[in-house]
């Protein structure tokens, strides 16, 4: 079976200065074997900012401890919350800030999730020196926050794009993902969450438009194979699906 993951996992990787992404996974979601991805940024105050925690391992832990105190763990969708737990355990100081409406959810109030602030399209004064943020809004009280580092010119996404490189996929299901559009150069998240995404059509096609006025240079999203060049032209083309005229 093909690999779906990016190898080595659970290990700091860097990507700009003050930038490092985790590969980890792969995760089964819907019968798909996802590779998934953490992103982790330096703040100005020496400060780090963990975002979408993969599973905790204690090697990668200390690795992440040696570049600075871990202040904030982010859940930024109502997806990405279920290895929190445990980096909270391990980092006690850590304020956890989640997207709007995942408290609310069920599942996360059974696991006994903490969660300390809720996020907004305002960047907090906590990282507002070092990251823009603002909300994609959905249906069912989706909501996914996204974050520009702006001295590296490097967004940071969920899964409001997805770009799953078919040889890594089993072969059963390569024609469904490719027709689904969720492979390279494609780039959409599933159909699914495509529709949900779209009963706040107008309000997301805004947010969209914004996140592409910020012309990133490079794009770091949780699953499939991220946009390390030409970040503005290819978010353009991912996000085709949201808005005619993007």
């Amino acid at each position: 079976m093909p690999e779906a993951t990016y190898p080595p996992l659970d290990v700091l990787k860097p990507v700009a200065d003050g930038v490092w992404i985790v590969d980890s996974g792969p995760l089964r979601v819907l019968g798909i074997p996802l590779p998934v991805r953490m992103t982790v940024v330096r703040l100005g105050d020496g400060g780090l900012w963990l975002h979408s925690p993969t599973r905790f391992d204690p090697h990668l832990y200390r690795e992440i401890a040696a570049l600075g105190p871990i202040r904030h763990l982010v859940a930024p969708n109502i997806a990405h919350w279920t290895f929190l737990k445990a980096w909270q355990a391990h980092c006690p100081e850590a304020l956890t800030w989640a997207a709007p409406n995942l408290g609310q959810r069920r599942p996360v109030r059974r696991a006994g999730l903490r969660i300390d602030r809720v996020l907004g399209d305002d960047a907090p004064s906590d990282w507002a020196a070092d990251l823009r943020q603002i909300v994609v809004p959905g249906g069912f009280g989706f909501r996914e926050v996204a974050f520009f580092h702006g001295a590296s010119r490097t967004l940071i996404l969920t899964d409001l794009v997805l770009n799953l490189e078919p040889e890594k996929m089993p072969a059963l299901l390569r024609p469904f993902l490719r027709l689904a559009r969720m492979t390279r150069p494609h780039g959409q998240p599933p159909p699914y969450l495509r529709l949900v995404i779209k009963l706040r059509r107008h309000d997301a096609a805004r947010a969209a438009s914004d996140l592409l006025t910020l012309a990133p240079e490079r794009v770091i999203f949780a699953h499939g194979l991220w946009f390390a060049g030409d970040g503005a032209a290819r978010l353009r083309h991912a996000l085709r699906w949201l808005a005619k005229g993007l």
